[in-house]
């Protein structure tokens, strides 16, 4: 996963925008037109608005492609107390929460509390989604068998680890509510491996099919 980083502050607030990590869902433009504005040079334009809504609209940015610091000792951006997975149909899936993204080795890749996840297999920049999945035409649903994944109430929820298996499926260890249009909220803390491959036939759990698509 490689990142194209653009900056742009104030004396009160940095904002970053990571290129290869937008995935275009326009949540910034429309929820703050006059700073985020694709036609304009530059498109991101902090002098538009005050420090504490542009933070606000990019608390929105489900893929974590925009992040920011305030530099005035305001606070930042704040821990989810649970961890969300959010299905999408054709797309990816978007963690939101206390997030750690690591190599199979356990080595830290990221940290954050948004981001869009491929599972179709086809992103030039894995783990993170790239719209590949809308030439592919991705046909990744909503729907989860949870009927092996006991349920559980927590208040709160810890990090959620995300270990990519070399050409594998991602393991997934901690406490997450697994969410959909179709299966509505389900709150677990069981160890699953999410497909990465997109071959799948038990999206959006692995069931093996990446040692024929992508052979060690």
């Amino acid at each position: 996963m490689k990142a194209n980083i653009q900056t742009y502050s104030t004396t009160e607030i940095k904002v970053t925008y990571d290129v290869n990590r937008c995935i275009h869902t326009a949540k910034c433009v429309k929820g703050l037109s006059r700073v985020f504005d694709a036609k304009k040079k530059p498109w991101i334009q902090l002098e538009n608005a005050p420090s504490d809504v542009i933070a606000s609209v990019i608390e929105k940015c489900s893929s974590g492609a925009l992040q920011y610091e305030m530099l005035n000792g305001e606070n930042n951006e704040k821990l989810p107390r649970k961890n969300r997975m959010i299905l999408q149909e054709g797309g990816p899936v978007y963690l939101h929460g206390d997030l750690e993204i690591q190599d199979a080795g356990g080595n830290s890749i990221l940290k954050d509390t948004r981001f869009a996840f491929c599972r179709c297999g086809k992103s030039k920049n894995k783990p993170a989604c790239d719209n590949s999945h809308i030439e592919a035409e991705f046909k990744g649903g909503v729907r989860a068998d949870t009927s092996n994944m006991p349920e559980i109430q927590e208040t709160e929820h810890g990090s959620l680890i995300i270990k990519l298996m070399k050409n594998g499926p991602a393991i997934l260890e901690g406490s997450y509510r697994l969410e959909s249009a179709a299966i509505g909220i389900h709150e677990s803390n069981k160890k699953i491996a999410l497909c990465r491959c997109g071959g799948s036939s038990n999206k959006p759990f692995c069931d093996g099919t990446h040692k024929q698509i992508w052979p060690t």
